[in-house]
């Protein structure tokens, strides 16, 4: 029967380079007050003996999880999904892993909260577009990790996000400078109230818009529909079937704004679009959008943790990402509807 290998340990190390435990501990951690000298030789005795350091026995000894738990509502979804792979980028890079919760209702909502399954699992946490109660709030500072949020501000956290209010803004002015006075919204507002605050904001900057330009509000024009390519399409068909159906509509996300030129293509009638995020299909679709640059807040949150884990002093910091519009051809002067509009 073949000898089994007796298995390395750290003892053996510090005894082939002639130091601590302690001090191979902190060497192949990578911690600060090690000499050079003393670093390269612990590093030669490592090497020479195939000496690898246990990830478990790393975490267990330093206290620390490695991990950092990312909250979203909806997994699946484009958006979300560019975020946590920015955010990952970041996080593989210094050998961090990632804890994925997807909150998409109430009831995993509610369980999410009454466990808090990231106690003790989690070095930091990573919130993307969600919106919290006070309590849930508390729930979260009582981790005693740090928190930074995407897309909206949490109290107590660090923040990457746009400024929705002034970027749907210059959405609905573009198609105000085209002349366009009978605008619609596609929106998922009413079926979003705790999930994605920047529906609140879009929609807010919408209504205030159309008022500061001294037009009516139509409640008709708004339509409030399932996130997605589905609810786009359901929406402009509803809008097309108005009496006097609007010229131009703002959809709160390109998804929804490629339903919308779905049905405006399969019944032939002519809208100018204007979506929100620039979505790797709108150049595609040749759609006028406003563009954010989703997987960027991703790095840039993750890069907020990183600092956040590693500065004792760290407060939270705000970063403002731009925006731009970005216009192709789905909108265009209201005096240039063809016939077939209705």
């Amino acid at each position: 029967m073949a000898d089994v290998p007796v298995p390395v340990s750290m003892e053996d190390v510090a005894r082939l380079a002639g130091v601590s435990s302690a001090t191979v501990s902190r060497t192949l951690r990578g911690l600060p007050n090690v000499s050079d000298e003393t670093r390269d030789r612990v590093l030669q005795a490592a090497a020479s003996l195939s000496y690898v350091v246990s990830p478990i026995a790393s975490r267990l000894a330093s206290g620390r999880t490695h991990t950092v738990g990312v909250i979203v509502p909806y997994a699946a979804r484009w958006f979300f999904g560019q975020i946590v792979a920015g955010a990952e980028s970041v996080l593989r890079e210094h050998d961090l892993d990632l804890l994925l919760y997807n909150l998409g209702d109430v009831a995993a909502r509610q369980r999410f909260f009454g466990q808090l399954p990231l106690r003790r699992r989690v070095d930091a946490v990573l919130v993307v577009a969600m919106q919290f109660s006070d309590p849930e709030i508390a729930d979260l500072r009582s981790l005693g990790v740090p928190i930074v949020a995407i897309g909206h501000d949490v109290p107590g956290a660090g923040c990457v996000r746009i400024d929705d209010m002034a970027a749907a803004t210059s959405a609905i002015q573009h198609l105000l400078g085209l002349g366009h006075r009978r605008i619609g919204m596609i929106s998922t507002y009413a079926d979003q109230t705790m999930f994605l605050p920047v529906a609140h904001a879009r929609r807010r900057a919408y209504l205030d818009t159309l008022r500061s330009a001294g037009l009516p509000i139509c409640d008709e024009l708004v339509m409030s529909v399932p996130h997605g390519l589905d609810g786009g399409e359901q929406a402009m068909r509803r809008l097309l079937a108005l009496p006097d159906p609007p010229t131009a509509v703002f959809a709160e996300s390109d998804e929804l704004a490629f339903g919308a030129l779905s049905a405006l293509r399969r019944t032939g009638r002519h809208v100018s679009v204007i979506g929100f995020d620039d979505h790797e299909l709108s150049a595609l679709l040749d759609l006028t959008t406003v563009r954010q640059r989703v997987f960027e807040q991703g790095v840039l949150a993750a890069g907020m943790l990183r600092r956040a884990m590693t500065v004792s002093d760290w407060t939270p910091e705000e970063l403002l990402m731009p925006t731009t519009l970005v216009l192709r051809a789905s909108t265009w002067p209201v005096a240039v509807r063809t016939a077939g509009t209705g």
